[in-house]
C-alpha cells in the first residue's frame, strides 16, 4: 500500500466513521494505557507503602517531579500531534514528518538538560517540592532514577501523542501498557524479593520507561505516516514556536499541576509525614479516576482536530457532546468506591490509623470533585485540538492555577488540614462550572459554521 493510498484511507476513516464509534475506538486504547500507567503509579504507592509512611510520602514528592517532566512532554507531544493531524487532513505527509521529528529531537534535548540539572541540584529541588528531612533520603533514591529516565520519558510521550493523533491509539496503548506491567512486576521483584526498598522502586520505574520508549519508537517507525529522522528536523524557528504555541495549554495544565502539588506538599508539611502520605494516596486514586475522563478526551482530540480542519463541524459538535456524556458515566462508576468506602481504599495502601483518618475524608471529598471533570476536560482538549490556543490556555489555567492555588492558600489559612483536604474538590467543581459558557459558545457558533458550510 502506497503512502498516498494510506493517507486517503485515513482521511475517509476520520471523516466518515460514525463519531461515537470513532471516539470509542481511539479512546479505549488511550484510556486503558492511562489506567495501566495510573495503576503502576499506585503499585509504587502500595509496595513502597509497606516500607513506611516516610517512604510512601516520597512517592508523593516524586509524583510532582514527574508532573514537571510530563508538562514539557505534553507540550511537545500534543503540540506536534495536533499539527501532524492538521497536515494529514491536508494530505501533506512531508509537513507531518517535519513536525514530529522536530518535537522528538527537541524532547530528547530537553530531557537531557532536565537530567543533568536535576541530578546536580537534586537536594534543593526535592525540598522545593515539599520534602521533609525524614522523607529526603528516600526521595533522593527514587528521584535519581526518575531523572535518569527523563529523556526516554519525554520522547515516549511525544511518540505516544503522535501515534494517537494519527489514529494509531492501539499501538500507543501497547507501548505504555508494556512498560506499566513491567513496572508493577519490577516493584514486586526489587522491593519484595531483593529487598531493595525505595531504590528498587525507582530502578523499576526507569527500566519500565526505557522499555516503553523502545516499543513506542518501533511502532511509530512501522505504523505512522509521519517519519522521524534527523533530516526532517526543521531549521525554521516558526515551526518550533508553532509546536510550543499549540502545545502551550498542555504545558500550563501539567506545569500548574506540578506547582500546585508542590504547594500542597509544602502546606501539608506542618501536619507531618502521615498527612503527606495520606494526600499521596488520595492523589494517586484521584488520578486513576481522572484517567477515564482524560482517556476519552484524548480519544476525542484527533477526531476534533482532523474534522475541524476538514470543515466537518457537525462531527466536532457531536464528538464533544458524546465525550462529555460518556466521560460522566465512566467517571461516576470509577468514583463510587471513593464515595462509599474511602477508608477501606486508603487502608489498602497504608495501615497507619492517622494516614487512614486523613486520607479517608480527603478521598470522599475528591470523589465528589472529579464528577465535574467531564465538563472541564473535553472542552479544554477541544479548544487545543482546533488550535484556539488563547481559549485553551485560559481553561488550562483554571483547575491547577486560578482555582486550586487560591483554594489551597485560603482554605488552609482558615481550616488547616481540613482546608487541604477540600481544596482540590473545590477547584474541580469551580473549573467545571466555569467551563459551561465555553461549551455553550462552541456548540452555538459551530452549528452556525456548519450551516454556512452546507449552504456553500
Amino acid at each position: 500500500m502506497t503512502k498516498t493510498t494510506t493517507t486517503e484511507s485515513y482521511y475517509r476513516k476520520m471523516t466518515e466513521t460514525p463519531v461515537p464509534q470513532l471516539i470509542v475506538r481511539l479512546g479505549i486504547p488511550t484510556t486503558v494505557s492511562m489506567l495501566i500507567t495510573s495503576i503502576y503509579n499506585m503499585a509504587d504507592t502500595y509496595f513502597v507503602g509497606t516500607l513506611g509512611e516516610s517512604q510512601q510520602a516520597a512517592t508523593g514528592i516524586l509524583f510532582t517531579l514527574q508532573a514537571i517532566i510530563q508538562a514539557i512532554s505534553f507540550m511537545l507531544g500534543q503540540g506536534s500531534g495536533t499539527l501532524v493531524s492538521k497536515a494529514l487532513a491536508d494530505k501533506n505527509t512531508k509537513e507531518a514528518s517535519e513536525y514530529v521529528s522536530t518535537a522528538f529531537f527537541t524532547g530528547a534535548a530537553a530531557g537531557s538538560v532536565l537530567l543533568a540539572t536535576g541530578l546536580i541540584f537534586i537536594t534543593p529541588l526535592l525540598y522545593a517540592l515539599g520534602s521533609t528531612d525524614t522523607i529526603l533520603p528516600y526521595a533522593q533514591q527514587y528521584g535519581m532514577w526518575v531523572l535518569i529516565a527523563c529523556p526516554f520519558m519525554v520522547c515516549s510521550f511525544v511518540l505516544n501523542n503522535n501515534l494517537r493523533y494519527e489514529g494509531k491509539a492501539f499501538y500507543a496503548m501497547i507501548g505504555l501498557v508494556s512498560g506499566g506491567l513491567l513496572n508493577i512486576f519490577g516493584d514486586w521483584l526489587l522491593i519484595k524479593v531483593f529487598d531493595m526498598g525505595v531504590y528498587g522502586a525507582g530502578l523499576s520505574t526507569a527500566v519500565s520507561q526505557f522499555v516503553s520508549f523502545l516499543f513506542l519508537l518501533y511502532f511509530h517507525r512501522r505504523m505512522a505516516q509521519g517519519t522521524i529522522s534527523i533530516s526532517h528536523i526543521s531549521r525554521r524557528l516558526t515551526v518550533y514556536l508553532t509546536i510550543m504555541r499549540v502545545g502551550f495549554p498542555a504545558l500550563i495544565r501539567q506545569g500548574l499541576t506540578s506547582i500546585s502539588n508542590g504547594l500542597l506538599n509544602n502546606l501539608t508539611k506542618p501536619f507531618g509525614d502521615a498527612a503527606i502520605a495520606a494526600m499521596s494516596v488520595v492523589n494517586r486514586y484521584s488520578m486513576l479516576v481522572m484517567c477515564v475522563g482524560l482517556g476519552i478526551g484524548q480519544g476525542f482530540q484527533p477526531v476534533a482536530s482532523f474534522n475541524y480542519q476538514a470543515k466537518k463541524y457537525d462531527r466536532v459538535r457531536k464528538g464533544l457532546l458524546f465525550t462529555m456524556g460518556a466521560g460522566f458515566v465512566l467517571v461516576l462508576i470509577m468514583s463510587l468506591p471513593g464515595l462509599l468506602v474511602p477508608d477501606f481504599i486508603v487502608s489498602l495502601f497504608q495501615q497507619d490509623q492517622k494516614v487512614r483518618d486523613i486520607g479517608g475524608f480527603a478521598l470522599r471529598c475528591s470523589a465528589v470533585g472529579v464528577l465535574f471533570l467531564p465538563l472541564s476536560i473535553p472542552v479544554n482538549m477541544l479548544y487545543q485540538s482546533i488550535r484556539k490556543a488563547a481559549v485553551s490556555s485560559f481553561l488550562s489555567l483554571m483547575r491547577s492555577g486560578l482555582m486550586l492555588i487560591p483554594a489551597l492558600l485560603i482554605t488552609t489559612y482558615f481550616w488547616g488540614l481540613t482546608g487541604i483536604q477540600i481544596s482540590q474538590p473545590l477547584a474541580d467543581i469551580g473549573t467545571g462550572l466555569v467551563s459551561i459558557p465555553f461549551i455553550i459558545h462552541f456548540l452555538k457558533s459551530n452549528k452556525e459554521k456548519g450551516e454556512e458550510n452546507e449552504e456553500k
